[in-house]
């Protein structure tokens, strides 16, 4: 009789984490991984709060489910850095696969890290993404996507194409092959804050790599609906972030990624849809602040670090 053939065995996945002062989140997303039915390997969180997570009842809270690689930055190293960090730091357990994980961004199920899995092993995918929904209503995406060319946050109204090709949503549940950052790199540390996901996206695409989001299931995540200004209703929108802070650095990296990557459409898009919608607030002040961060980026200037 001919033998059985022997499973493959489960690839070992490594969180990658960053926090800031979010010590609740970070609790209530153990909880979520301690029940995931695909066994998590380890935790790696990297914490760049003001007031540190408190290590002990963090331990007490895994229960010695999945392993803890808790590492303190005392200096703030933005989003991209801080990923960069736990990255590594992931890589360096060992693990096959890195599930990225936003410490405000939650497994939708206990079944979602599996159901990544089963995609990215039935599909041959480097990356797999899971649809990303809002905590207080998961028929509704925390971010917008176009369906026949129209803008939609309507989850129903994504599902049925069930995979997508070419999209994943980066930092918030993506899983990843290890060899993945071989070959695109880290996330980009001199981009710190907002837009370190577009251009990690953008290299995977370059790379040929095969990736793509699946709408099986979703991660939970805070939305960001109120930075979304509708230029022409359904067609065109912009974003624009809720502090200066936030802006400048957004409108330093978007004007740097797009003219990057060459991407002649969103470079088109944004020059009409800021200043329209900049002028329509009746608001010089935020063009010129757009039109100086944007255009910086676009020539490599503003970067340097937060201090």
């Amino acid at each position: 009789m001919p033998s059985e053939p022997t499973p493959a065995p489960t690839p070992a996945v490594a969180v990658a984490c960053v926090t800031q002062d979010r010590h609740d989140d970070v609790f209530a997303l153990v909880e979520a991984l301690r029940g995931q039915t695909a066994p998590v390997a380890s935790l790696c969180l990297v914490d760049a709060g003001r007031e540190a997570v408190p290590e002990e009842r963090l331990r007490e809270a895994i229960g010695g489910r999945f392993e803890l690689r808790l590492v303190r930055s005392l200096a703030n190293l933005g989003g991209a850095g801080g990923f960069a960090l736990a990255i590594l730091t992931a890589l360096a357990t060992g693990a096959d696969r890195v599930w990225l994980m936003d410490d405000d961004a939650h497994p939708e199920g206990p079944d979602t890290l599996g159901i990544l899995l089963e995609e990215a092993e039935r599909r041959e995918l480097a990356v797999v993404s899971p649809l990303i929904v809002a905590p207080q209503d998961h028929g509704k995406l925390a971010f917008p996507r176009r369906v026949d060319g129209r803008i939609t946050h309507s989850r129903a109204a994504v599902e049925p194409q069930g995979f997508l090709p070419g999209h994943a949503d980066f930092f918030n549940g993506a899983l990843l092959r290890e060899d993945v950052f071989f070959r695109i790199g880290l996330p980009d540390l001199k981009l710190f804050l907002r837009g370190d996901e577009i251009d990690f996206l953008l290299r995977l695409r370059g790379s040929g790599l095969p990736f793509g989001t699946t709408t099986r299931t979703a991660v939970a995540h805070p939305p960001g609906w109120g930075e979304e200004q509708m230029v022409i209703p359904g067609r065109l929108q912009v974003l624009v972030p809720e502090t200066e802070f936030k802006r400048a650095h957004f409108f330093r990296n978007r004007g740097y990624i797009s003219w990057r990557h060459r991407r002649v459409v969103q470079l088109g898009a944004d020059f009409l849809g800021y200043p329209l919608h900049y002028l329509r607030r009746r608001d010089p002040r935020g063009l010129a602040l757009w039109a100086s961060r944007y255009v910086g980026g676009m020539r490599g200037r503003g970067f340097g670090g937060p201090r």
